[in-house]
């Protein structure tokens, strides 16, 4: 995606206030009288939007929602820091939970950002080809936090303006249904006006691969193979050689990428990743929250001779490994004994010191989520038998990390048994492994607890309610945070 250059926290405020603040001026270079002119304000605009999706800002809690609140993960740190998020693993939180409202707050920033710009473009007097690539940026980045929104609390207002009324202020609650046709509708036109290949920025592949995921997870297979499809024409997207490349410095922007979150270190105003120190590891001057679960753990597949899916070491540290640093992982510190690794740096990259000031990119998409999102959708249809192609592909890669990866034991030969081809083509049967694969795959990526509920109840409890208070007609979405409720005043 685009680089951030600059945070623009004054444009598009997200307006809580009675009409005596609306009536303020705005303190800062710019007002909304001045601003949205010219081709240079569109683009400044457009960056603080991005800002909004980074890691950058510790108020983008979508860890919280994406692992801890799963079975991948649980809060970790010291006991009695940040017990917010404790509230929200074992599903015993309140509207007043301060993580539900940061991220409520932060993602409608997002949106406010986005309506303003929006509404604002057809204005600018600018190349008319930019003009249309930024405006199918901005839909695109709208759709993603709607996207997460309406998974993480089910209604949600619906906002497509800016706030510049009461009515556009006090929005009432939309249905799920009606913002998932919202966002099919955004990322259609996203898809049509923006370009194929961009450097740092959201592409068409971008939004056809967001509307692929959003169709999936409303039930409509063809959909979202349709959308794959067009992802796919553009003959742009491929797994990497070594799963490793996806989150290692100096590999990032590959052909696997179907949409990254940028950080850029040693900024000012910061715009590192703040996740580098959050889930590091004590010694390292880091928080080691999102510690992952045994359970998470045990769900790699291992050989008879104890080989276990290479996947498992790139993602989690644990001990009798080697940590990114070369030491022996001996994590006595840690609630769990593991620690997430895909989000972290080596300290010869981030020394202690800067350890929030990360560089890696959050990867969203990975080309490996959309075989499996193929593989599931073509299975849903009685597809099964081309279902097996997209699902084995993400495996022959995993297990053919014995081919590429020299730190390996066993490098250059592929152990026996390892990963072998799925074969079945029994529906739920291949469900239970595409399932089983997209967990592995997509582990600590934030993915999961949306997989869950989106799987219903069975699945949900199975997973959650053994080791928590989770029960699905309770829980199945989180409560819209107090702050909103108390102030929205159609929506009381």
């Amino acid at each position: 995606m685009r680089k951030n250059i600059l945070s623009i926290a004054l444009l598009g405020s997200f307006l809580f206030g009675c009409e005596d603040f609306l009536q303020e001026d705005l303190q800062g270079n710019y007002s909304n009288a001045t601003f949205y002119q010219t081709e240079d304000h569109a683009e400044l605009a457009l960056t603080g939007i991005y800002n909004a999706v980074s890691f950058s800002d510790v108020r983008n809690h979508l860890w919280v929602f994406g692992d801890v609140a799963s079975d991948d993960a649980v809060k970790g740190g010291q006991s009695g820091d940040q017990n917010d998020i404790q509230f929200i693993d074992d599903f015993t939180y309140q509207p007043s939970n301060a993580y539900l409202n940061n991220i409520w707050k932060h993602y409608y920033e997002g949106i406010t950002r986005a309506n303003y710009l929006l509404a604002s473009l057809p204005d600018i007097d600018m190349d008319a080809e930019r003009k249309g690539e930024i405006q199918g940026e901005a839909l695109f980045l709208r759709s993603y936090f709607y996207f997460h929104l309406v998974n993480i609390f089910g209604e949600v207002p619906l906002k497509l303006l800016p706030p510049l009324t009461s009515n556009q202020i006090h929005v009432p609650l939309s249905s799920v249904e009606t913002i998932y046709a919202q966002i099919d509708e955004d990322l259609e036109t996203a898809a049509s006006i923006l370009p194929v290949s961009a450097s740092g920025r959201v592409t068409s592949g971008a939004a056809w691969g967001l509307l692929a995921k959003c169709r999936l997870f409303q039930g409509n297979y063809q959909g979202s193979l349709d959308a794959i499809t067009e992802l796919e024409s553009a003959g742009s997207y491929a797994l990497t050689s070594l799963y490793t490349d996806n989150f290692t410095l100096g590999n990032q922007d590959n052909s696997e990428t179907v949409f990254a979150i940028r950080h850029l270190t040693g900024m000012s105003p910061k715009l590192g990743s703040y996740l580098n120190q959050y889930f590091a590891p004590q010694p390292e001057n880091g928080y080691f929250f999102n510690s992952p679960t045994q359970d998470f753990v045990d769900e790699f597949e291992e050989t008879g001779e104890a080989v276990v899916d290479p996947r498992l070491d790139y993602s989690v540290g644990r001990e009798g490994t080697k940590w990114l640093n070369g030491e022996d992982f001996v994590p006595t510190w840690s609630p769990t004994g593991f620690i997430s690794k895909k989000h972290l740096q080596p300290l010869a990259e981030v020394p202690k010191g800067t350890k929030g000031d990360g560089g890696l990119n959050y990867v969203y998409m990975r080309y490996a989520e959309v075989l499996l999102m193929k593989a599931e959708a073509l299975n849903e249809l009685g597809r099964g038998s081309e279902a097996l192609a997209p699902l084995n592909a993400v495996r022959q890669r995993a297990r053919e990390s014995y081919l590429h990866d020299e730190d390996l034991t066993g490098f250059g030969a592929l152990p026996a048994g390892l990963l072998p081809a799925v074969t079945t083509t029994d529906t739920n049967q291949l469900r239970e492994a595409i399932r089983h694969e997209r967990r592995v795959e997509l582990g600590l990526e934030f993915h999961r607890y949306y997989d869950l509920m989106r799987y219903g109840k069975t699945a949900a409890e199975a997973a959650l309610s053994a080791t928590t208070d989770f029960s699905y007609e309770a829980n199945r979405y989180f409560l819209l945070p107090l702050a909103e409720t108390d102030i929205n005043q159609a929506i009381n």
